[in-house]
């Protein structure tokens, strides 16, 4: 009668520590499963905000280089927003557009005259979205995604084509 009770202890020692260990190895699951699906979201979210501030980064020092007496200016080409960052070189008229088309950031740099489009510009980087808008001497830079960031530049020339 003794050695039942003492198996039916060891029996139950036993499944309890059976279920302690399978109650701990599930713990261990979910923790690394959540931690998992936590490392995706703060990876996609710093991945989404550091595209955003590149764009924006690129676009500012574009306008930097380029920020000349009337140079720097805003407009719709084949319904598409294009920043137009105008310069002379050895007497030819060159032009810049930075814009966004088919989910990317495009540049396209060529001779006023040269007859390229929208379709002809480099691909600069994938985002949702790019636009500008300008006010005087204040341009607006807006990239949209997951968020918006926005940038305002002062363009410091200023001026326009007519005051030179």
């Amino acid at each position: 009668m003794k050695r039942q009770i003492q198996q039916k202890g060891q029996t139950v020692n036993l499944l309890f520590t059976m279920l302690l260990f399978l109650v701990f190895v599930l713990c261990a699951l979910f923790t690394v499963l959540i931690g998992g699906k936590v490392y995706e979201n703060i990876n996609s979210r710093i991945q989404e905000n550091y595209s955003g501030q590149v764009v924006l980064n690129y676009v500012a020092n574009k306008v930097r280089q380029g920020d000349q007496a009337g140079s720097v200016s805003v407009k719709d080409i084949e319904d598409t927003r294009v920043l137009e960052l105008s310069q002379e070189i050895n007497g030819r008229k060159f032009i810049t557009w930075i814009y966004y088309k088919d989910g990317e950031v495009r540049e396209l740099f060529t001779s006023e005259d040269s007859g390229l489009g929208l379709e002809d510009g480099l691909e600069i980087m994938e985002c949702q979205g790019l636009t500008f808008t300008q006010e005087d001497t204040v341009l607006n830079v807006q990239v949209t995604g997951a968020e918006t960031n926005s940038l305002l530049l002062n363009i410091r020339s200023g001026g326009s084509r007519d005051e030179e």
